[in-house]
């Protein structure tokens, strides 16, 4: 039956060069070709006689149809992203100086985000499009942090100067739409298309990756968190999360530089095995290391790997302070967050990072890419709360001042109400910190005030 479903299936055309878009179509388990259109986009409608969208739209199906005159037969699936603000269309840039002015003015303010889709069915003579437009708030960014961006990035081949897949995840304060429209290919709205068109792309996936699944999902387990107090059910057995932990950390030290101060290391590495040593979860071996870069922030990958960024450092007051860090981030390890978030948000492609062994296998970066920015994106309210929870506690029990969580919130929150929050800040995508610190404070037995209530951060007039 398997192998009469497959003749049925139809060859499907990407009308892209995008290394975006066909990274994405990969992670995805999509099986295409690649026939670049060789089509010049319109970027400037003409004023109220056509929208950004339709624009967009307009691109995309002309590049669709371009490839759709090469091929005798299957799916061409093109698409065409423009970035809006000010109703000032944003392309790529024509060269270093034109993408220092773009990504500085596109930091001022929001901007939209129109990716065009167009589906052309030649065995059947259909054709379709939509837009998918997303809305992208990136942080004010100096001078030395544009320098900073563009000496490990190249940003003449992305619109708007910035990737919102890689590094310039980083830049992003907020999203509102999809995630992956920001990137170049809205994968929902495609699935859609491809439905309507009765296209059976999935029989194809579900009859080659039929072992591997299988595979994949014996591994499944429900378990009892400690900390939770809930089963849980799990894709991923403990050897397989501490096995994406080391793909994920793998990469990410190949990108960024660790510091090479061994005091500094030897510091972080002490503090953190005190806290590991009265933790929850114990079945794994916890790794802490420090990036040298200045911004303030710290992430724990899945399988016990804890980084934590100079800049943070450089901001606490005293080891209290770091342990409160190194604890919360260990919370997470402990609640398993990571490793809920990763499985909940990008399934299978997340099983293709455990294979990161196999030579060739040109999917691995960029899905491990995604991995890592989706982890610095943050966890959600409820998530970040219980690490703080779970924070105080250990940092309490390893011998610490628990309440020297309390004294770096403030001190986070006073940063922020004085200027505008950096590119990537620790706190960024955490709650708001009265509501932070009113969850330390029940942990440690204080008393609760009115003040502890409100979780509204009031910015300097």
């Amino acid at each position: 039956m398997h192998i009469n479903r497959m003749r049925k299936m139809r060859q499907i055309y990407l009308a892209s060069g995008s290394k975006a878009r066909k990274r994405l179509l990969r992670i995805f388990g999509f099986k295409f070709k690649i026939i670049p259109s060789g089509i010049k986009e319109d970027k400037e409608p003409i004023p109220s006689k056509i929208s950004y969208a339709r624009l967009a739209e307009k691109n995309a199906l002309k590049k669709a149809r371009a490839v759709a005159q090469k091929v005798k037969t299957g799916i061409i699936i093109a698409a065409d992203t423009i970035m809006v603000q000010d109703k000032r269309i944003f392309g790529k840039p024509k060269d270093i100086l034109d993408a220092r002015l773009m990504l500085k003015r596109l930091s001022r303010k929001p901007q939209y985000i129109y990716t065009g889709v167009a589906v052309v069915d030649k065995d059947k003579n259909k054709t379709l499009t939509s837009c998918e437009k997303t809305k992208v708030y990136v942080d004010k960014l100096t001078d030395k942090e544009i320098d900073g961006y563009f000496s490990v990035v190249s940003p003449l081949d992305k619109a708007g100067s910035f990737d919102i897949q890689g590094k310039g995840a980083f830049f992003i304060r907020r999203i509102e739409g999809c995630f992956y429209n920001v990137v170049g290919l809205p994968l929902r709205k495609l699935y859609l298309m491809l439905k309507r068109l009765d296209v059976k792309i999935f029989i194809f996936l579900l009859y080659t990756l039929h072992f591997t699944l299988c595979a994949f999902l014996a591994g499944c387990s429900t378990e009892y968190n400690i900390v939770t107090g809930q089963e849980e059910k799990y894709y991923y057995t403990t050897d397989r999360e501490v096995q994406l932990g080391r793909s994920i950390a793998r990469s990410v030290e190949e990108k960024y530089k660790l510091v090479s101060d061994p005091l500094i290391s030897h510091r972080v590495e002490e503090i953190g095995k005190r806290i590991v040593s009265v933790c929850d979860r114990k079945e794994i071996d916890y790794t802490f290391k420090v990036i040298d870069d200045e911004e303030i922030n710290a992430v724990s990958l899945p399988g016990g790997y804890v980084y934590v960024f100079k800049g943070l450092i450089d901001k606490v007051s005293n080891d209290d302070e770091l342990a409160a860090v190194l604890a919360h981030e260990v919370g997470h390890i402990v609640a398993r967050h990571s490793i809920k978030k990763l499985q909940a948000m990008m399934g299978y492609s997340i099983f293709r990072i455990l294979t990161a062994q196999i030579p060739n296998s040109t999917d691995i970066g960029a899905t491990v890419d995604i991995a890592f920015t989706e982890l610095m994106l943050g966890y959600s309210r409820e998530d970040e709360l219980l690490a703080d929870e779970l924070g105080a506690r250990y940092t309490k029990a390893a011998g610490y001042n628990p309440r020297a969580m309390i004294s770096f919130l403030e001190k986070l929150q006073e940063i922020n109400r004085r200027k505008p929050l950096q590119e990537r800040s620790y706190f960024k995508t955490h709650p708001y910190v009265p509501d932070r610190i009113r969850v330390v404070k029940q942990e440690l037995g204080e008393k609760i005030g009115f003040t502890d209530y409100i979780n509204i951060e009031e910015t300097k007039k």
